[in-house]
């Protein structure tokens, strides 16, 4: 598994436009949007300045980037073409192939974090405590898994022509509706209503409660707790039965 866990880095890697849309992309968009109202300005109901407040989204957006649009496609269009069925032939164990996936998608979605957290540091002035940023970086990275889950069950889902329509709908509609793009205090009523269930706004409230120095809400875990549960169960009913298939 650890060989195969090696080339997955590997591709990912070499693979310019998923580095620039999970690593570039989501720092572009935070110096975007938090430099729209300016760095003092607060955002309703949550006490922190734009740039804090979109530091945690963007940097989640980022992390949700690498493990949800790297692990669909490329598991649609592994079966497709043969791949999957090559390797259920070697040793590898049916659960070795998801983790291997799961584990080298997680390790890309780092710099995603890193690089969105530098340039808030740098360009728009964010300062935190140590323990902070350190609690900051682990949480977003480990509620990632909760979408790695995701990527991996829509790409036993879909077939190689549809995975990406239903990642790219599944992928924006998450990360609008969720809070991520945008504050959800905008939103209207019936909307953040509606937002306040997502497993995105349950992700970057996760940041904010750290940037405001206080513990994460039981709500916030308990729905990511439920989604992820949701997301891995459904990809290894899909697993199992791509495998009677095959």
């Amino acid at each position: 598994m650890n060989s195969l866990i090696k080339l997955e880095l590997t591709r990912a890697l070499r693979n310019r436009k998923f580095l620039f849309f999970s690593v570039i992309y989501p720092s572009a968009l935070f110096l975007l949007i938090s430099s729209t109202n300016g760095s003092t300005a607060k955002v309703p109901g949550s006490g922190l300045t734009l740039p804090t407040y979109m530091m945690v989204s963007m940097a989640s957006f980022g992390a949700l980037t690498a493990v949800l649009m790297g692990n669909s496609e490329r598991i649609a269009k592994e079966r497709e073409n043969g791949w999957v069925r090559q390797l259920r032939l070697t040793t590898l164990p049916g659960r070795g192939y998801v983790l291997a996936k799961t584990a080298s998608a997680a390790v890309v979605s780092l710099p995603s974090i890193v690089v969105v957290f530098v340039v808030a540091a740098a360009l728009k002035d964010v300062r935190l405590d140590a323990w902070q940023w350190l609690a900051l970086t682990g949480a977003i990275w480990a509620g990632s898994l909760v979408f790695a889950a995701l990527g991996v069950a829509i790409g036993y889902l879909a077939t190689g022509d549809a995975v990406r329509p239903i990642t790219m709908i599944t992928y924006f509609g998450l990360s609008i509706l969720g809070g991520l793009w945008w504050p959800s205090a905008v939103f209207p009523a019936w909307l953040q209503d509606i937002a306040k269930w997502l497993p995105t706004h349950a992700y970057s409230a996760l940041g904010q409660a750290i940037e405001q120095s206080q513990a994460p809400h039981a709500k916030d875990i308990a729905i990511l707790v439920v989604f992820f549960a949701l997301f891995a169960g459904g990809a290894a009913w899909l697993y199992r039965k791509d495998t009677l298939k095959a």
